[in-house]
């Protein structure tokens, strides 16, 4: 009989890497990996898992499964997934089309979500297409439970409802906006409400949120003024079958009553509704590199108001002034270059005294603080008196934020983005800063300010004030503004209109709350800045788990880049993407030898 010889071979298994999180953060990160594979991982086959319940590309908060009536918070022309010469990176530029360009639009239109889903999923579709032959990529639509395995093994990635956990040599956490558990005050509001037949509807995205309790005619009280509110205020109303008749809306007769405050007590300012035009201010000049390796060299750390937010004022102050004496020089009393001089070399009050003698006007000055809180020390003798006081601010801002003659605005948008790309390397800076950032920087689409007008004409919205108050007593929510002193509104339904807090330790998701990772005072996820790398509590990075997103402590602005703005989250995403090859590649060599 011939005889047959059986050679058998150990093949290493083939590297696999897990991405938690198939939404656009997940999209941009293979979009990294296929950029850079061909430098760093060419000929070599790796398995890619997305583990999410939504589908890959638009995920969650960008799912086609919601109201047409919500809209993208910017311009189509402002919304991009590829990276130019600008995103300062070590991988190579991958460029692609806006949102306007891929979907045929006026640049200037707010397109609604649904479409920028259907945008998302096209991109994912390509960054995978994209990849090099041997790199496959299967999408799992099931929750992550848990990460375990040994530091330096092979991770296992347990899923909801599969018995055996996914094997992989690498892990990244891109998991966006996080469900949370009540906060203490949060708690006690719930079951106020449970004891005395209320509503109460926690933080939450609005879009996921059940509206239906929410009685027609009803006073409802609203905390938050911000995108959460808008989203609330459009499903109540359009979204309950009313409708707009020029700058008059016409009730459905189905719509509850919003009563609505905030810290600030007015809604986020407008979107700039103009194109920048000549030159851009040279940025960053007092808050660059050099400025944060400065900050993270101090041996006794950093204090943001002490020690940050001057070089913040100062950055915000050149911006608007280049414009103001480039652009409009017949508003000014100097030379730019005797301004710039002097301006470089002056702090605190020596700057605000520059300022006064050389720009005559207060309203061409720029005052973050009076920005920051416009209500403070405004008191009004009624809630009727309130009302329209709050109209003439909106109606003020929507005229401002559409006139070029106010570009300086636009430059103070402009440095607004620099300093956040600089600010992430600080890590967690508190809360505050990402507040003020979005209240000047990302706010509503100009005509939904209008029709928050003109439910304020209808009597379907009406203004609380600054620093809103919410007590529960006698059997109901009570409402309290300094803004009306003495006037109180009381309501059986309150809303919170805003996000959960990203605090790991808060978080829903059991993953998260398994980590053991090291986390910041307000509760982020502590990472390496350099490539997303997870810390332990000792400080360690983590050599086979990364994390990306509004969860950690080098979380960037707003969902989506603005195109030819530097992209942080271009650069994180293209860090991590070199990072999880090298890794692999070298892992792959040693098991080869």
């Amino acid at each position: 009989m011939p005889s047959h010889t059986i050679t058998l071979t150990n093949r290493p298994p083939t590297p696999a890497l897990v991405i938690v999180g198939a939404g656009p953060r997940g999209t941009g990160l293979i979009e990294r990996i296929a950029a850079n594979a061909p430098e760093l991982y060419a000929g070599s086959g790796l398995d890619i898992h997305l583990v999410d319940p939504h589908p890959p590309g638009a995920g969650r908060i960008w799912r086609a499964t919601q109201s047409p009536l919500l809209w993208m918070n910017s311009h189509a022309e402002d919304v991009t997934m590829f990276t130019d010469e600008t995103v300062h990176m070590a991988g190579p530029v991958r460029p692609g089309p806006t949102l306007h360009e891929w979907a045929g639009i006026d640049g200037r239109t707010f397109a609604d979500r649904r479409l920028q889903g259907a945008y998302l999923r096209w991109v994912h579709e390509q960054a995978v297409a994209a990849l090099p032959e041997g790199v496959r990529v299967h999408h799992h639509p099931r929750r992550a439970l848990r990460v375990g395995g040994p530091r330096d093994g092979r991770r296992q990635v347990w899923l909801e409802g599969r018995p055996r956990p996914l094997l992989a040599d690498l892990v990244v956490l891109a998991l966006g906006h996080l469900d949370a558990e009540l906060d203490d005050e949060q708690r006690e509001l719930a079951a106020y409400a449970r004891a005395h037949d209320l509503v109460h509807l926690a933080p939450d995205f609005t879009a996921d949120s059940d509206l239906s309790p929410l009685a027609p005619g009803e006073p409802v009280l609203v905390r938050g003024f911000g995108l959460a509110f808008v989203d609330l205020m459009v499903l109540l109303t359009e979204g309950r079958g009313g409708r707009y008749e020029g700058d008059t809306y016409v009730p459905s007769g189905r719509e509850p009553v919003l009563y609505v405050g905030s810290r600030r007590g007015v809604p986020y300012h407008s979107k700039i509704g103009y194109d920048w035009t000549g030159e851009r201010p040279p940025l960053p000049r007092f808050l660059g590199p050099a400025e944060i390796d400065g900050l993270l060299a101090g041996a006794q750390g950093f204090n943001f108001r002490r020690d940050v937010w001057p070089l913040v004022e100062k950055e915000l102050g050149f911006a608007h002034y280049h414009r103001l004496f480039t652009v409009h020089p017949e508003r000014t009393d100097m030379a730019w270059a005797d301004f710039e001089e002097k301006y470089a070399v002056a702090s605190g009050q020596d700057i605000q005294a520059l300022v006064a003698s050389a720009v005559p006007d207060p309203a061409d000055r720029l005052d973050l603080a009076a920005l920051d809180r416009p209500l403070d020390g405004v008191r009004y003798g009624s809630y009727e008196e309130f009302q329209e006081g709050l109209r003439g601010y909106v109606e003020r801002d929507l005229v401002r934020r559409h006139d070029p003659e106010h570009s300086p605005d636009l430059a103070v948008f402009l440095g607004l983005l620099s300093v956040y790309g600089q600010l992430i390397r600080l890590g967690d800076i508190g809360p505050w800063w990402h507040g003020f950032f979005s209240y000047l920087a990302s706010g509503p689409p100009g005509p939904r300010l209008r029709q928050l007008l003109a439910l304020s004409r209808a009597g379907v919205v009406k203004f609380v004030g600054a620093d809103m108050s919410v007590a529960a007593e006698d059997g109901v929510f009570r409402a309290l503004s300094a803004t009306v002193p003495g006037a109180s509104v009381e309501a059986r339904a309150l809303v919170e209109a805003r996000l959960p807090e990203p605090t790991v330790g808060r978080a829903r998701d059991p993953l998260l709350r398994e980590l053991h990772a090291a986390e910041t005072p307000a509760g982020l996820l502590r990472v390496d800045p350099g490539d997303g790398r997870v810390l332990d509590r000792a400080g360690r990075p983590h050599p086979r788990l990364f994390a990306l997103g509004p969860f950690t402590d080098a979380r960037t602005p707003g969902a989506f880049t603005r195109p030819r703005t530097g992209g942080p989250a271009f650069r994180q995403n293209d860090a991590t993407a070199r990072a999880v090859l090298d890794f692999l590649r070298s892992l792959r060599s040693r098991a080869a030898a």
